[in-house]
């Protein structure tokens, strides 16, 4: 425990004692503090410097975003957080704050968060006098009769200031006081009972009324009064004066009586007869507030509730019952009301500080709220018992007198429950009992606790070839059990190479759908399957993963023709199979062979004759190719035989090849060179071969003659290297230029190429010819229709051979 007293005083205008009380109640999460701040300051005067009194740093203050906490609806004190002072925020009244009560004085919370701490401040307003006495009336007129003996006492209103203290009413003063004097006596209230006391006999013939002026003075700086005229007319004499049945009435009422309930009677007597006798009661010379409260009857005395009774406002009213007769004689008697509590307030739970949001990873003991509950009824009216329901993993704790806090009791797991919703009741112990009850809605914030899944780890998808590229093979599809961002979900391709081909070239992911496309066209004879992996991961901090395997098989299509391997089909000659015409019944002419890149059906190839010379004379095997004879060959057949093949595959739909084949109907070359030499000649091939020939030999030429000019320039540098050197006595080193080795002592051209030149007699135009080895029974024919292997023999003309050495530079 530790007190800290400052007393500052100022002499002048002002005297003000300023006293700032800090009281540290050191307990795991409380502090207080009090301060003391004259009524009427100026807004932003300094009150006291919480930091230091509480012993926090500004910069506590500032990261726990340190406020005020009010109950009422009314903030006369604002907290600069980056000073650490209280000061002024709206000007205070002390009267209008609490009117007669001392000491004066209002409190508020001070609460921090992270952690939450949460300190009580109490600021006492001291009394400035900025208040004058006042009297209820500027004038009482008094009757009395002229025989009343001296000493007689008549009681006065007494005036009203709204100061308290020094500065509340000091002294009255009555003038002149020729016939009365003034007599003031303190009440137990704090209040004054003003008489004025005749001290010398009144005489109406002499004077028939008398004026007074009744002055009262608080004791202030300044000083400030108030005064009230006092007429007194003197009466002719009533020498009995009403006397109460007793001096004080005490009596109970409760609180919220309903308005006419009879309170309590007074009552008076006067010896008097008649008019003279005849009492009528008054209240004189009470608050304000106790005459809308309560109210008497002037024949009988009954006092009543006039208005609404509060216990919270005032426990305790004290009424002055004047009882009068008509000759001026008076009597006050005292009636002392206590108001008794009923249970009438309803609890009340103002949330102090609330975090509707708490995070599934946080621990037990975890503080999402702070309530202050309070109760305005006295006693067991005003105890209260806070709780929360018991469904929820939270508990509630008291942490100072009306403060509660509400904690977690449980880890939290917010894909299991994402929200809570908090009912806070509190109760008191009257009778019957009241309750309010407050519901606050707790959310649980999301971790990222739980990574991706996918629906299954392994995927699998027909895709057939020939797609067009972009095309979307299927959709992957993970879910994770996360919120919000550590929820969103991107797919990432996990790079790898298949046959040499990243992976990346051929599919590709959309990160945020998932959807897989095709990057290009897929050919099944390229590759027929492929595995990639397809990572999913979520977009929390750290992020978490899981990874699919992702199969996409390629089906085959029918894209492919079939492709003819034999006969071979040439554009400048003709190839023609040889059937003797001794051939028997399914002789075997040829096979035409064929193949399909495609597979399973799509390869299955079937073959038919599409165009013959004579359709009854060959036929050809639908699944083999095999070209037979199906009669025996006559000399009636033609020699020359041309056969159109069909080769068909059995995809969906169908793709074909032709092949044409030629056969000759013969027993020796030379009836088959006579009759095919009629085959038209392609005049356009033979021109180009020939201008490519002549273009080649004027290559040759060139680089022949420019090696010649090359290897005799060498040589006249090296003779004449020779002589300066023979000259100089200098020795001879040989020297060979870069490329031009002599290797073989005979040049520079150490290739050797041969060229067989062929020109005809009758044109201008020559072929070059390669010798191939032939079979028994094919004939090879150019479009002259000469044979080849018999070409020395057969054709007449000029034929040339060169052999040619040729650099390789």
């Amino acid at each position: 425990m530790m007190d800290c007293t400052w007393i500052t005083a100022r002499r002048g205008r002002w005297q003000t004692l300023f006293v700032i009380l800090c009281l540290f109640k050191l307990s795991s999460v409380a502090g207080q503090a009090r301060y003391s701040v004259p009524e009427e300051q100026a807004e932003g005067s300094f009150v006291g410097n919480i930091a230091r009194d509480l012993g926090l740093d500004v910069a506590r203050l500032i990261s726990g975003k340190a406020r005020i906490i009010t109950k009422g609806s009314r903030q006369y004190v604002d907290l600069n957080r980056d000073k650490g002072t209280l000061v002024i925020k709206e000007r205070i009244d002390r009267e209008e704050l609490c009117g007669k009560t001392t000491p004066c004085s209002f409190s508020f919370e001070v609460i921090l968060e992270n952690p939450i701490q949460l300190y009580r401040v109490t600021v006492e307003v001291i009394d400035i006098n900025d208040k004058s006495p006042s009297f209820p009336k500027d004038e009482i007129n008094l009757k009395i009769v002229e025989s009343i003996a001296s000493g007689s006492r008549f009681s006065l209103e007494s005036a009203d200031d709204p100061d308290v203290g020094i500065n509340d009413i000091q002294k009255y003063t009555l003038k002149p006081s020729d016939n009365f004097k003034l007599e003031v006596q303190s009440q137990p209230d704090g209040g004054n009972f003003v008489e004025m006391v005749l001290q010398n006999p009144l005489d109406r013939e002499k004077e028939e009324t008398h004026t007074l002026v009744l002055i009262a003075s608080d004791g202030g700086e300044p000083h400030r009064s108030g005064t009230v005229r006092i007429h007194i007319t003197v009466l002719d004499a009533n020498d009995n004066a009403p006397v109460c049945s007793q001096p004080v009435y005490k009596a109970d009422v409760k609180e919220n009586s309903p308005e006419g309930t009879v309170v309590t009677t007074v009552s008076a007597n006067d010896a008097d007869k008649g008019v003279n006798g005849d009492v009528t009661y008054s209240i004189a010379h009470v608050a304000k507030e106790a005459k809308q409260l309560f109210e008497v009857n002037v024949k009988t005395g009954e006092i009543k509730v006039a208005g609404k009774l509060d216990f919270e406002k005032s426990k305790t009213y004290q009424l002055n019952v004047k009882a009068s007769d008509h000759g001026g004689h008076t009597d006050t008697c005292k009636v002392i009301i206590q108001i008794i509590d009923e249970n009438d307030n309803v609890p009340t739970i103002q949330l102090m500080s609330f975090s509707n949001s708490i995070s599934e990873d946080s621990p037990p003991g975890t503080t999402i709220a702070v309530v202050n509950v309070d109760d305005e009824d006295s006693d067991g009216n005003g105890v209260v018992k806070c709780s929360i329901n018991s469904d929820v993993p939270f508990k509630i704790e008291s942490s100072l007198t009306g403060y509660y806090t509400i904690i977690t009791e449980d880890f939290l797991d917010r894909e299991s429950v994402p929200e809570y919703n908090i009912t806070i009741t509190v109760s008191d112990q009257g009778s019957p009992p009241l309750s309010s009850s407050k519901n606050i809605n707790v959310k649980v914030s999301d971790v990222n606790d739980s990574p991706p899944k996918f629906d299954q780890s392994e995927y699998s998808k027909t895709v057939p070839e020939n797609n067009s590229p972009g095309f979307s093979v299927f959709t992957l599809s993970a879910s994770d059990a996360d919120w919000g961002q550590n929820a969103r979900i991107s797919y990432f391709l996990e790079e790898k190479e298949i046959n040499g081909v990243s992976v990346s070239s051929l599919v590709s992911v959309n990160s945020e759908s998932g959807v897989i496309h095709a990057v290009r066209s897929f050919d099944y004879e390229q590759i027929k399957w492929f595995e990639f992996n397809v990572t999913a991961r979520d977009a929390g901090s750290p992020p978490l993963s899981s990874v699919a395997t992702v199969r996409i098989i390629i089906q085959d299509q029918n894209d492919n023709p079939p492709q003819v391997l034999y006969p071979v089909q040439t554009g400048g000659s003709l190839v023609a199979e040889m059937v003797p015409r001794s051939a028997d019944v399914g002789y075997l002419v040829t096979k035409v062979v064929a193949v399909d890149v495609d597979s399973g059906q799509n390869a299955w190839l079937s073959y038919k004759l599409q165009k013959a010379t004579d359709r009854a004379l060959f036929e050809v095997g639908l699944q083999n190719g095999e070209i037979r004879t199906i009669r025996q060959v006559t000399d009636k057949d033609a020699v020359k035989q041309r056969l159109t093949v069909i080769v068909e595959d059995n995809g969906q739909p169908s793709r074909s090849a032709t092949v044409i084949v030629n056969v000759a109907v013969a027993d020796s070359f030379p009836e088959v060179l006579s009759e095919f030499t009629d085959f038209p000649h392609d005049k356009e091939y033979n021109d180009n071969l020939t201008f490519y020939l002549v273009l080649a030999l004027a290559v040759v030429s060139f680089l022949f003659i420019t090696c010649l000019v090359v290897i005799i320039s060498v040589k006249i540098y090296r003779w004449r290297q020779s002589r300066i050197l023979y000259h100089s006595n200098l020795p001879v080193i040989p020297y060979y230029p870069p490329r031009y080795a002599d290797t073989l002592g005979t040049g520079t051209l150490p290739h050797v190429y041969n060229y067989e030149v062929c020109r005809t007699t009758d044109s201008r135009k020559s072929d070059i010819k390669y010798m191939q080895p032939m079979s028994q029974s094919l004939v090879s024919v150019d479009g002259d229709g000469t044979d080849t292997p018999q070409v020395d023999k057969q054709l007449s003309g000029n034929c040339s051979q060169m052999s040619t050495l040729v650099s390789d530079i």
